[in-house]
């Protein structure tokens, strides 16, 4: 090999230490690496950037868009919740979660699969206090695996399926993979179901959180052409909302303390919980309830523009030793109070007639735009938004769906490419109001896309310089005149360059060395050629290998190390499974 190759290898060695034994960031070790390539003249400037414009890095960021245009308008939390229920434990949480997402990934590309299920997967995990790195690698792998069971499951196989084309003129069939992609499915489902208690982390403890937590005293009404009149409140979802208490409900001038679950919600009844911050906002989000506050409905700014902000009361505030009601809150400050925290201490009155002291904490719907204007206000000690808590758009939830089949059927059916298809879904959410171009712009994972494209320009240097073509030569070379293991050999050497390279990049690059291998030992070359499809989309052990592991690293509080503990046993068993049937399907 040239200096130029080996010098690649000692960069791609370096960062694979720097992200598996520090806690430096995933973008910055890989921009890192990118630097050195430059600064050794391995890569030019516009080799170097070549990331920047793949297609697969701008069709994730339109889709994170998509997927804002979805959370926004409340369009999967409505569905999500009925498809996992209520689990047990992790375990059936898992099983509930990866089942569907798998047979789903068989006919929808995983990558917009994954981007618009994030969000509620993590709200139900929440809700549900189940840690969500418990949750999002199985989310990944589900969608990968789900991705190999059919011919459009996922890009690597049509990608391998063009080359083959190309090479011999016949094409595989739309569920001829499954007779292995199926089992292997079934076959990483059950073993992480059995072993994720040891092989995943449970770093971010919800069960923590509520307990170190302040509690809020907080008015919904029910809303008279609402979802939720007519519902118990088992049925609306209101009994099992942790980290929150229905503590009454008062129905005109009656008062039912100590509410039933079998209790029947009539319209305009007004609910008062006592529970945490983030409790109080997912209860914002639940359609058929608004804050019982009247001051709502006066506020100049537009429903979908407002955010709930924190503001503690500070003792020269003019309010002090007034009621809500007194002090016109709303009219000093165009903010409504919708909930009050007083240390702990447990609020009976309305919250018009809670009278303001020093120290108070306030929960106040606004505009976004209160929080910077009131930061250094005498009137408050601290001012504070609080992230992911605009309105959901729920009139808008239709909508956002149609957009999402459409840009899928039109994928499928092949009308458009993913990219084009997803620019202009993106552009639809923003164009009817699915979503504002503020929270498009904050919905996207930057980290994500720089990690994205910075890799792509390192494969693009394990390409130039020959070092990916050099190993994989040499390391075919050593096979003895054994058909078996020569599609061992090749099945592991395509595997660790997905893990380097991209999946579609490995694929490529192994495919004539395959050939070329079936051609030399006399024998058919689809068993090969089978072993790079699975063997391509077997990416479990780093981020960077699968861009869906790469968008739940975040979500999942993962390091680079929790893929190697989870993603090493699952990529020798889908080894295993695959090397089995293969060649009970296909003889050599």
């Amino acid at each position: 090999m040239s200096w130029e190759a080996w010098a690649t290898l000692s960069v791609i060695a370096i960062c694979f230490a720097a992200l598996s034994l520090t806690r430096i960031a995933t973008d910055v070790v890989m921009l890192g690496g990118l630097l050195l390539l430059l600064l050794t003249g391995i890569l030019t400037p516009s080799e170097a950037l070549i990331g920047m414009s793949n297609e697969g890095m701008i069709t994730i960021g339109m889709l994170y868009v998509v997927a804002s245009g979805l959370t926004q308008t409340g369009a999967m939390t409505s569905v999500l919740p009925k498809l996992l229920g209520r689990p047990q434990s992790t375990g059936i949480a898992q099983l509930r979660l990866m089942a569907p997402v798998a047979a789903a990934s068989a006919f929808l590309n995983n990558t917009p699969l994954v981007a618009m299920l994030i969000g509620s997967v993590s709200d139900w995990a929440k809700k549900n206090q189940v840690s969500p790195s418990k949750l999002m690698i199985p989310l990944s792998y589900a969608a990968i695996i789900g991705g190999t069971t059919t011919l459009i499951g996922t890009s690597t196989n049509l990608v391998v399926n063009g080359l083959l084309i190309k090479e011999t003129g016949s094409s595989l069939g739309m569920f001829d993979i499954a007779v292995v992609g199926v089992p292997l499915a079934i076959g990483i489902i059950l073993f992480i179901f059995l072993t994720s208690r040891w092989l995943l982390p449970n770093r971010v403890s919800v069960s923590t959180q509520l307990e170190n937590s302040r509690s809020y005293i907080v008015e919904m009404l029910v809303d008279p052409n609402g979802a939720l009149v007519g519902k118990t409140i088992e049925q609306a979802g209101l009994r099992h909302l942790p980290g929150l208490y229905l503590m009454e409900i008062e129905r005109g001038t009656h008062s039912l303390p100590a509410v039933s679950p079998q209790e029947r919600l009539a319209a305009n009844d007004r609910l008062i919980f006592t529970g945490i911050v983030e409790s109080v906002i997912d209860l914002q989000k639940i359609r058929g309830l608004s804050p019982a506050t009247n001051q709502v409905f006066k506020l100049d700014t537009p429903t979908n523009d407002r955010c709930l902000i924190e503001a503690v009361v500070s003792d020269s505030c003019p309010l002090v030793g007034m009621t809500v009601r007194e002090g016109r809150f709303r009219t000093t400050y165009n903010a409504a109070v919708i909930a009050v925290s007083r240390n702990g201490e447990q609020l009976k009155q309305k919250i018009g007639d809670i009278e303001l002291r020093a120290g108070d904490v306030l929960m106040l719907l606004a505009s976004p735009s209160f929080a910077e204007q009131r930061r250094n206000s005498s009137d408050f000690y601290l001012v504070s938004a609080l992230e992911n808590s605009q309105p959901p758009r729920h009139k808008k939830a239709g909508l956002a769906l149609a957009i999402l089949f459409t840009m899928v059927a039109t994928v499928t059916f092949e009308l458009t490419s993913m990219l084009i298809a997803a620019m202009v879904a993106a552009a639809a959410m923003l164009v009817f109001r699915c979503t504002s171009s503020r929270i498009a712009r904050q919905s996207v994972d930057w980290q994500v896309l720089i990690t994205i494209a910075a890799s792509f320009g390192v494969g693009s240097a394990l390409e130039k310089t020959g070092a990916a073509e050099h190993i994989a030569q040499q390391l075919t070379a050593f096979s003895p005149d054994s058909p078996l293991f020569s599609l061992i050999v090749i099945y592991v050497v395509t595997m660790l360059f997905t893990e380097l390279i991209t999946n579609n990049a490995a694929a490529v690059l192994m495919f004539p060395i395959a050939m070329a291998t079936a051609n030399a030992l006399g024998v058919d070359h689809m068993p090969f050629v089978i072993a790079i499809l699975f063997a391509a989309s077997a990416s479990f052990s780093t981020p960077i290998g699968y861009q869906t592991n790469l968008m739940v690293m975040g979500p999942g509080g993962y390091r680079f190390s929790d893929y190697f503990r989870a993603g090493i046993p699952m990529q020798i068993l889908a080894a295993a499974i695959s090397l089995t049937l293969i060649p009970l399907f296909w003889d050599f």
